[in-house]
């Protein structure tokens, strides 16, 4: 069985998948409420009980913002960026795809495919607005749950035009078109045409955006955005059955030619271990690399985001810079 699991900004989603990556056997989805290790070791939990802590593991696939600590915890047998594995999941799905629109709970992406083969790519950190974050406050803000403000749009007769270019505007617009009278499923309809043409004019400028369009991430469950992109694209749009899951079944789906059918994989029991992480700043060079170092049992395990792999690839290296960091304190 492969284990694939993406942790991202907002949510940690993990897949449990037939040996192939074809089947689709568990899945569980959880959000990281800030604390990244306890959603991974909530979905560890969840899917231990779904498949049985019995069966066994041949492959770990990462992926997501969180992907170093999430394979560094679990042991992964792969761990790659949310490009490939986003790609990969689409071309199973629909081979003939051209286009992913990914949005998902702080980020944006795009992914061209040709010929199932990915041949460029942009993506959005910079500005949160249309991610579902950035929804989720305002649902909250209009006393709404996120699946009355995704149905509300759909209501709409006169949207109004909203601000979409930044979230700051964007909520600054929306309260003046409350004060005015307008009503919430206007409103909500304008902010998701505005969201959408953000979306196309920043993270798909200069794109060359084709049939067939996929659709997948957290904010494809709003039918309000999914309008809005058809309108602007003017053809219609594909939403997968498992649309919030492509990043990890994507990274199972990497492990499905492992030959090797030992996994790295520590095993379920990892979730009840006690596990924290600490950071240093090394001044070896310019870079001043913010260093990570993942604790287990209060043991040091493992770091990253050194980009010369001073520590992580020499661990005596690190255990002398550890034990100088815990002289200090």
């Amino acid at each position: 069985m492969l284990l694939g699991i993406d942790v991202g900004s907002i949510t940690t989603k993990i897949v449990a998948m037939d040996d192939k990556g074809d089947e689709l056997i568990a899945s569980f989805v959880t959000r990281n409420e800030g604390k990244p290790i306890e959603a991974i070791r909530r979905s560890l939990n969840a899917i231990e009980k779904e498949i049985g802590n019995g069966s066994y593991i041949t492959g770990v696939g990462a992926t997501g913002s969180a992907r170093f600590l999430a394979a560094h915890l679990l042991g992964a047998d792969i761990v790659k960026n949310e490009i490939t594995c986003h790609a990969l999941a689409v071309i199973d799905f629909l081979p003939s795809a051209r286009t992913v629109i990914e949005i998902g709970g702080q980020d944006s992406k795009i992914i061209i495919l040709r010929n199932q083969v990915v041949v460029d790519f942009a993506m959005n950190t910079v500005c949160a607005a249309g991610t579902g974050s950035f929804l989720d406050h305002q649902a909250e803000r209009l006393g709404l749950t996120i699946d009355e403000f995704s149905n509300l749009s759909l209501k709409s007769k006169r949207p109004v035009r909203i601000a979409g270019r930044c979230t700051v505007f964007a909520e600054t617009d929306m309260i003046h078109k409350q004060q005015v009278g307008n009503s919430i499923e206007d409103i909500i309809a304008g902010l998701c045409h505005a969201l959408a043409s953000n979306y196309l004019n920043n993270v798909g400028r200069g794109k060359e955006i084709l049939d067939p369009v996929v659709f997948q991430g957290g904010v494809a469950a709003n039918p309000g955005i999914k309008k809005a992109l058809e309108r602007e694209l003017k053809t219609s749009i594909i939403v997968p059955p498992h649309f919030q899951l492509m990043g990890a079944i994507g990274a199972a789906k990497l492990l499905r030619n492992k030959r090797d059918k030992k996994s790295s994989f520590k095993g379920f029991d990892i979730a009840k271990k006690e596990i924290y992480t600490r950071a240093f700043e090394c001044d070896g060079c310019g870079n001043q690399c913010e260093v990570i170092v993942l604790l287990v049992q209060g043991e040091l395990k493992a770091c990253w985001g050194d980009q010369c792999q001073r520590y992580s690839s020499n661990k005596k290296e690190l255990f002398i810079r550890w034990e100088k960091e815990q002289s200090q304190i």
